[in-house]
């Protein structure tokens, strides 16, 4: 018993206790297929999404326990499809990760994207635009790390924040940041056209779960770096953020460019399902195996 109580205490501070159990938490009956999650996280082009603090909980049924051995097993298969991906050279995939302060796209990307081989795969951190990329358009400095055919690309916040923070902190005119979204939809839809594949993964937490984790870095001086006393004044800002990612999922969620809701309070949910999304993407490419310049049959090697 009382093992049983020590594991439960780490499932919460290690891997996040998540508040709130949601609409279709679903801890009763069977947990939805795993291959289910894309379509039920997929914002739908033009659709309203609510971003509630209830649903960033939601577990669909699944627990930590069978999460565990599945993510392993995707992992697995996500390192097989880049492999076929960076072999074939007619593909590439660029992953948008976006959240709220606090909500896991370091992690996300530790837990996750450790399936891939680096030599294929490109992280970008997008922080306040230098004073060389000012001078430039607003996508100038974006584009220059969108990853080529063959290779994945992982932004860790991206070209978005030119319709978030902007806006929040009114840092250009409404008439500047508005356009936006179309330029932004074009922007992707080039992308596409050039067949890289982008995929948008919002970290969805709740502002009770984002006090927890701030909480949790004041308290570790070995998290000390990760707080920014500058994060207190976007929390303070946490309606005007959520009217901001909803109109991005509204505008720019897109039949080639979807946007995914990921429930992120419970880290292991979020990793399962972030992990089945990019499974999706890898599948929906027809990738093949390079035909050989020779005939192998013909070669003996002496």
């Amino acid at each position: 018993m009382g093992k049983n109580k020590n594991k439960n205490k780490h499932k919460g501070k290690g891997r996040g206790k998540g508040k709130g159990k949601g609409k279709g938490d679903g801890n009763g009956g069977a947990a939805v297929p795993v291959g289910k999650l894309p379509e039920l996280l997929r914002v739908k082009p033009g659709a309203a999404h609510r971003l509630r603090d209830g649903d960033a909980g939601r577990r669909f049924g699944w627990s930590e326990e069978q999460a565990g051995p599945e993510l392993v097993r995707m992992k697995a298969r996500l390192g097989e499809l880049q492999y076929q991906m960076y072999a074939d050279g007619r593909f590439g995939l660029l992953v948008v990760l976006q959240a709220i302060d606090g909500g896991g796209k370091d992690s996300t990307i530790r837990h996750v994207a450790s399936a891939f081989n680096p030599q294929g795969c490109t992280v970008t951190a997008f922080k306040a635009p230098s004073a060389e990329e000012l001078r430039h358009d607003y996508l100038w400095r974006v584009h220059a790390h969108v990853p080529a055919r063959g290779e994945v690309g992982i932004f860790n916040r991206s070209h978005y924040e030119d319709v978030l923070v902007v806006r929040v902190d009114d840092l250009a005119p409404k008439t500047v940041w508005q356009r936006r979204y179309e330029e932004i939809n074009a922007f992707e839809r080039q992308l596409g056209h050039a067949d890289i594949h982008v995929v948008k993964i919002f970290l969805h937490i709740g502002k009770d779960e984002q006090k927890e984790r701030f909480e949790e870095r004041l308290a570790d001086p070995r998290k000390h770096w990760k707080f920014d006393p500058a994060d207190l004044k976007k929390r303070a800002q946490w309606g005007e953020y959520v009217r901001a990612f909803e109109e991005m999922f509204r505008r720019c969620s897109t039949a080639e460019a979807p946007w995914y809701v990921v429930p992120a309070n419970h880290k292991w949910l979020r990793d399962l399902a972030v992990a089945r999304i990019l499974l999706d993407a890898f599948e929906s490419m027809p990738l093949k195996w390079p035909k050989a310049g020779y005939d192998p049959k013909k070669i003996r090697i002496e």
